[in-house]
């Protein structure tokens, strides 16, 4: 069955461990929302999907072969929390590296039509943010790991780009994780929470209270 899974993650850090026997999957068309609380491991388990960053022990498997690094099997676009796109690079330019299919769709997004010769270094924090998570999202790789896609982004920008994700699902997988937990719930169709170390299904809001991720609340 083509996706992508991980399977038996194990990762420490010093004597701390930090991730024990994670699962997570995804599909072609769907969206997976990772949440955790500071210090669960988020981050981790993408950069070890990834490959920037070397488990104790996983089993990583996308479309039926198995890789020690993600990026191997150059079927995997990954957006780290920090800037990633050199700032002297313009805006054409990187969509004529990342997105050779997609690049027409791309073109006709406001922002990067008026836009293209714009260098990474003139635009502003949220500018670049949006930018760069646009252009993963229109990758032309199957699936797409998004980590902290929201932060620095004005609600109207989130918004938009929560359609992007959508309308790009049909032909890709997204695995997406930031604190904004409620942007992960309305984006996703499903959620997996990281807690002691290891994941959960997550169905509905009083799950995320129940494993301790959202507090609860009184009548």
């Amino acid at each position: 069955m083509q996706g992508l899974s991980i399977d038996s993650v194990n990762q420490s850090f010093a004597d701390r461990e930090v991730l024990s026997s994670v699962y997570l999957n995804c599909k072609i068309g769907e969206v997976v929302g990772l949440l955790g609380r500071n210090g669960s491991g988020k981050s981790t388990l993408l950069k070890i999907i990834f490959g920037s960053v070397k488990a104790n022990f996983k089993y990583l498997n996308i479309n039926n072969k198995v890789y020690e690094k993600g990026y191997l099997s150059k079927n995997l676009s990954y957006l780290p929390q920090d800037n990633f796109i050199p700032g002297k690079i313009s805006i054409l330019q990187a969509i004529n590296t990342f997105c050779k299919r997609g690049h027409a769709e791309l073109k006709q997004i406001e922002f990067v039509a008026s836009n293209l010769n714009t260098r990474f270094y003139n635009l502003s924090g949220g500018e670049r943010r949006f930018m760069e998570c646009l252009l993963m999202i229109y990758s032309d790789m199957e699936y797409i790991l998004l980590d902290e896609p929201f932060s620095q982004l004005s609600p109207l920008w989130i918004e938009e780009l929560k359609k992007h994700i959508n309308k790009a699902k049909a032909d890709k997988g997204f695995i997406i994780t930031d604190h904004y937990y409620k942007s992960i719930l309305d984006v996703s169709d499903r959620i997996v929470l990281l807690h002691n170390k290891c994941n959960y299904n997550i169905d509905n809001e009083d799950d995320l209270v129940t494993h301790g991720y959202l507090p609860g609340f009184k009548a």
